[in-house]
């Protein structure tokens, strides 16, 4: 049986605060979703993507003409958002003294923490777009998804926060 992990629903006991549509269609479809999710993204996860799949489709509601293809569709960019977090996740993010290549210097205390106040002085809106793509590892596209703007304000954003970083660094 398909269960939650924070309060450990089963596919008979949905959320109190999803409409009542997306309430039904978690009662009918959701233990298919967790096979669905199992089979492409193993089963040690599809419970808590079939979280965010139900979660989504009650945030978003759509024309449900075709409940399934829907539930797919969702499931699958889940998923894939999930694969792409994962993969940001594995990547370096610090040079360490022995994997140092030839050529570059480590930064050192100082400029480390003079960055940190470069980026803690940008306005709220640009460093959080710079934050979540130099250390968060996000995509442009899952920026504007995550702050609920358009991949073009985000772009823009950064392109602002840049500018006012080389300033800084500059001045």
């Amino acid at each position: 049986m398909f269960e939650f992990n924070k309060d450990r629903r089963t596919a008979a006991e949905p959320a109190a605060d999803w409409p009542a549509a997306v309430a039904d269609l978690y009662r009918t479809y959701g233990n298919w979703v967790v096979a669905f999710l199992a089979r492409r993204f193993g089963r040690e996860i599809a419970e808590d993507l079939a979280q965010e799949t139900f979660l989504r489709l009650a945030q978003h509601p759509l024309d449900w003409r075709s409940p399934k293809a829907l539930l797919a569709r969702i499931a699958l960019n889940v998923g894939q958002d999930h694969l792409r977090r994962e993969k940001a996740q594995k990547r370096p993010r610090l040079v360490t003294g022995d994997d140092v290549p030839e050529g570059v210097a480590l930064p050192d205390q100082h400029e480390a923490l003079f960055h940190r106040e470069v980026v803690a002085k940008l306005p709220r809106n640009l460093r959080d777009v710079y934050v979540l793509s130099r250390f968060g590892g996000l995509t442009y596209a899952e920026i504007a998804t995550h702050l609920g703007i358009s991949v073009k304000a985000v772009e823009k954003r950064m392109t602002q926060a840049l500018k006012l970083c080389m300033a800084r660094y500059r001045g």
